[in-house]
């Protein structure tokens, strides 16, 4: 199986068009990568002291691993690769005379399908679990974890529909558009903090999002091409990022602490941006190897193989760890009992890494052929259908990431969550209003 998956992927190295930047993929799966191996680890689920299983997080029982953050916070790296990608796809769009609601539906296909299957399977195992009488905060729990990914898709889902926007923008002012959007962040903030409007923070998902995404679209334009510059923004983007974690009201953590007053993430804090331009300077530093390196056939074949199956390794894999943590607790609590930040707990990682791997390959096999959706034929349906459509899938996302599939309600189920998800997919599928012309 390994081997006929990595010969598929050879064919379609093979036929990679030599106009290609391979370094966007290769940083689109390897930063996909980091952030489930960053997951994996940061679970520190364990019986305490009372034979209770305790829900913990590293980066709340051993305060340092907050730095470690600054490297394996990496979203601001896929906003920015999205955003040179899809900056290539609209331009094409417009260039082959497509229309906003052709080229919405195929950028909505490829992020919404593989959804469906995660949906699915976890309103079944919420159902079951709750008709066999499974207290309601172990199965609310252990579907929270799972969709946690899924705030990414809730937002970057929005971030798509402004492409035309934020392109425009870009294309008339250039990099003043991402310094507007980073003034907006900044202002948000700044009323977040000083005046105490908490619910303005929430703009943030769009402002300090679109600006991360913006600088996609300067790398698209050649606009980060000289390495000494390149080093210069990083060192800045570092120093400020030490002046608002040392002197502002911000925290070291780039991801949201469990307990913590105050998240990086939860909503957006213009220290993402500074974290974006600190580890966006360092990687397009070196492009120019990394190119030369991914033009050998196994690197890119390797790159190639990462990426056919990365949006469904992203939203499974912390399916995978709860199917491991309910094995071990099947097991009598077998790996569980080692207390978090210990000598013992940080050298049992290793085998803990192996298993949520072993999982989630099975996983992976199962639900991968809804990354690849068939291609449609006949006329689009009109922008509102894709739009309304994608807004309702962002909303019941967004519900299923911070609240979990189900716990409580009727049938233990999120009911408005997942109503609103499949809703949105449902619209983006049945092409409300399209003509019957083929094209």
């Amino acid at each position: 199986m390994i081997m006929a998956a990595w010969s598929r992927a050879a064919e379609l190295a093979d036929r990679t068009p030599a106009s290609r930047n391979r370094y966007v993929d290769f940083l689109r799966a390897t930063s996909m990568l980091v952030v489930i191996v960053g997951h994996w680890l940061a679970a520190a689920p364990y019986f305490d002291a009372t034979g209770t299983l305790t829900t913990s997080h590293i980066l709340a029982v051993v305060p340092w691993t907050a730095w470690l953050t600054w490297v394996v916070q990496v979203m601001p790296i896929f906003f920015m690769v999205g955003g040179y990608a899809n900056g290539i796809s609209w331009r094409a769009a417009r260039r082959d005379n497509k229309s906003y609601a052709g080229w919405l539906e195929g950028r909505l296909r490829r992020l919404m399908w593989p959804i469906l299957p995660l949906l699915v399977v976890w309103t079944a195992i919420v159902a079951i679990e709750y008709v066999r009488g499974v207290r309601p905060e172990l199965i609310s729990y252990g579907s929270q974890v799972a969709f946690i990914p899924i705030w990414f898709l809730a937002v970057y889902i929005g971030i798509v529909l402004l492409v035309p926007a934020t392109e425009a923008a870009w294309n008339r002012f250039g990099m003043s558009s991402f310094w507007a959007l980073t003034a907006a962040a900044v202002g948000v903030d700044v009323m977040y903090f000083a005046v105490g409007l908490h619910w303005l923070g929430f703009a943030n998902y769009l402002f300090v999002w679109a600006a991360i995404s913006v600088l996609g679209y300067a790398w698209l334009d050649e606009r980060f091409s000289e390495r000494r510059t390149l080093l210069v923004g990083a060192a800045l983007g570092f120093a400020v990022l030490l002046l608002l974690v040392h002197i502002g009201p911000y925290p070291v953590s780039m991801i949201g602490v469990p307990g913590d007053p105050i998240s990086t993430t939860t909503p957006p804090k213009i220290t993402l941006i500074a974290l974006a331009i600190m580890q966006g300077g360092l990687l397009l530093a070196v492009q120019a190897p990394a190119r030369r390196w991914l033009a050998g056939r196994t690197a890119w074949t390797a790159t190639v193989a990462m990426n056919s199956n990365i949006m469904t390794l992203f939203i499974w894999h912390l399916t995978a760890t709860a199917l491991v943590v309910l094995a071990a607790f099947l097991a009598g609590g077998f790996g569980l009992r080692l207390v978090p930040g210990s000598s013992e707990w940080w050298w049992s990682r290793l085998p803990w890494l192996a298993a949520n791997a072993t999982v989630l390959i099975p996983l992976v096999v199962a639900f991968g052929r809804f990354e690849r959706p068939r291609a449609t034929r006949g006329a689009p349906a009109p922008a509102w259908c894709y739009v309304l459509g994608a807004l309702t899938t962002s909303t019941g996302l967004a519900l299923l990431a911070a609240q979990g599939v189900g716990g409580y309600g009727s049938f233990g189920l999120n009911v408005w969550g997942l109503a609103l998800a499949l809703l949105g997919v449902g619209l983006i599928a049945s092409r409300i209003g399209a003509s019957r012309g083929v094209i």
